[in-house]
């Protein structure tokens, strides 16, 4: 009988643990804007950068959507060359079962951007467009060798370190 009460008693525990868990409010979370657009700031999310093999580097945000729909998705890049981003491999987007890669090219390029400083251009790539079904909470997370820490751009001269991503934009396609 005791062991029956033990039991119980730890299930219970486990069970209460479960639901507190689940309503543990998100780290990291962002808010789609009344627009319809979401900003997505790499120094606002998780991250984990490898400076050996950065092909694997991850930026990771939970994103509440509260207007589903057909996003354009847009990067933005920090660069010292307005002709060519120096990314090696191509960039992956993940959004629950969506999924984007591209190479970023140059198709705009913002002079005196405040996303960037000085020697730094803001250059921005289209990615593609992608659909978001429902509204909620969802992963989003971008795979890309530019997702660098802080202090690796301090050094812009060194070879490898003249671009770096610094945010991805998700614009509704309005008809």
């Amino acid at each position: 009988m005791l062991c029956v009460g033990i039991i119980f008693l730890n299930s219970c525990n486990n069970s209460n643990n479960q639901t507190a868990d689940s309503n543990r409010p998100l780290l990291n979370k962002v808010l789609q804007q009344a627009d319809g657009s979401i900003s997505l700031h790499v120094k606002k999310a998780e991250c984990y950068s490898d400076m050996v093999n950065p092909s694997s580097n991850t930026a990771e945000w939970n994103v509440v959507v509260s207007k589903s729909g057909r996003f354009n998705v847009w990067l933005t890049s920090a660069t010292i060359d307005t002709t060519y981003l120096e990314y090696k491999n191509t960039v992956m987007l993940s959004v629950q079962d969506n999924h984007l890669e591209a190479q970023p090219a140059v198709d705009k390029v913002i002079k005196n951007s405040s996303d960037v400083n000085y020697p730094y251009f803001r250059a921005d790539s289209f990615m593609g467009s992608l659909y978001i079904q429902d509204t909620g909470v969802y992963a989003v997370q971008i795979i890309s060798d530019k997702i660098l820490p802080e202090a690796a751009m301090d050094n812009y001269t060194s070879a490898g370190e003249k671009t770096r991503l610094v945010s991805v934009f998700l614009t509704p396609v309005v008809r």
